[in-house]
């Protein structure tokens, strides 16, 4: 229609070509009858063996848990009496992120707040804040804690914890955001929406099974190059798909989810153009509307190769925990007389789709 408004297009928008939809034998059994794949036990106790030793030890807990209070009870402090913090007013403040999901891993010992504030958020007044967090932890817990500023707010360091208080306002008051003054509302949209993220985990993801599947996912994230910018909420989306969205309604043994999860980026599922699964949090978008194509393409690469891997019983290089320090999505290694040879990239940074 002439004068309409044309829709946002992401970086990954390609409104001139679909994908089929991507197979996922778990949806066809009935077509296709899966071919056994011998015993399952061996990947499940990999996962739970490795999830065991990715959570956090219980001095780490206790230390996080002492902080994030301490830095609550400060800010609810504030919001009751702005006074005490020059120029700010709280609206509220909400846990979010692994801590808040119960995703944490150890030796990563970082805790997430997003603070909603009344007053226009600028780089001075956040670090005001912070500084005001600062001098009360010292006060109180008699410690060593230092506050630095971060595109996102500004981040609380002690010695065993950090604390990050992502900022944000509440929509009415975005009109009245300058940019050349105040913090660009595209950070303050982002942190907006952790708390919409944590809200979905909170009534979605309540399954022992999810949380150890997302805590090795995120693990293997930092290790497996192409694996980057994989979006941690975007893992826990397709964590929770993979278990749960199933022909018969009943969630999928933890294995079988480790394995589909491959399975879907592997075969496009974040691919240009693909009819991908939607964020519930965001409008609906896509998930493919996050993405580079370089991105898309290094993300289905390097799944790819690691389910090729897991086929000739690699699960445990996967997980991190096998002797040998083999990058299998950079280099080639050898399972069972099996050469896995890892995939060429067939999108490069300067090419255009």
């Amino acid at each position: 229609m002439r004068g309409a408004i044309p829709p946002r297009q992401h970086p990954g928008y390609f409104p001139s070509f679909k994908r089929p939809l991507p197979f996922d034998p778990y949806l066809c059994e009935r077509y296709f009858p899966r071919v056994p794949e011998g015993d399952d036990t061996t990947i499940t106790q990999a996962l739970l063996q490795r999830n065991a030793s990715l959570m956090p030890t219980a001095a780490e807990e206790a230390s996080i848990n002492l902080m994030v209070s301490k830095v609550k009870q400060i800010l609810d402090g504030i919001m009751t009496n702005p006074q005490m913090a020059a120029k700010v007013e709280i609206q509220e403040v909400r846990e979010v992120g692994s801590f808040k999901k119960g995703t944490m891993v150890t030796k990563s010992n970082v805790a997430d707040l997003v603070v909603i504030l009344k007053t226009l958020p600028t780089v001075e007044l956040v670090m005001n804040l912070g500084q005001k967090v600062v001098d009360d932890l010292k006060a109180d817990l008699k410690e060593i804690f230092g506050c630095v500023s971060r595109a996102y707010g500004c981040e609380i360091a002690g010695t065993q914890a950090v604390v990050r208080l992502y900022v944000t306002i509440s929509p009415p008051c975005v009109p009245l955001l300058e940019p050349d003054l105040h913090l660009p509302v595209a950070v303050l949209q982002e942190n907006m929406a952790m708390i919409r993220h944590a809200r979905w985990f909170e009534e979605n993801g309540n399954i022992s099974s999810l949380k150890v599947l997302v805590r090795c996912l995120k693990d293997m994230k930092k290790r497996h190059e192409g694996w980057e910018n994989l979006s941690i909420w975007h893992i826990e989306l397709l964590a929770h798909y993979s278990i749960n969205h199933t022909s018969n309604r009943q969630p999928l043994p933890l294995s079988h989810a480790f394995k589909r999860f491959l399975q879907l980026l592997s075969t496009g599922i974040l691919l240009p153009g693909s009819p991908s699964l939607s964020d519930p949090c965001d409008r609906g978008l896509p998930l493919t509307n996050f993405y580079s194509p370089a991105d898309m393409d290094s993300i289905c690469c390097a799944a790819q190769t690691l389910l090729r891997v897991l086929s000739h019983g690699g699960v445990k290089m996967l997980l991190g925990t096998d002797s040998r320090q083999v990058n299998v999505t950079a280099e080639v290694s050898m399972w069972d007389s099996v050469v896995v040879t890892p995939l060429e990239k067939a999108y490069g940074v300067g090419d255009e789709f």
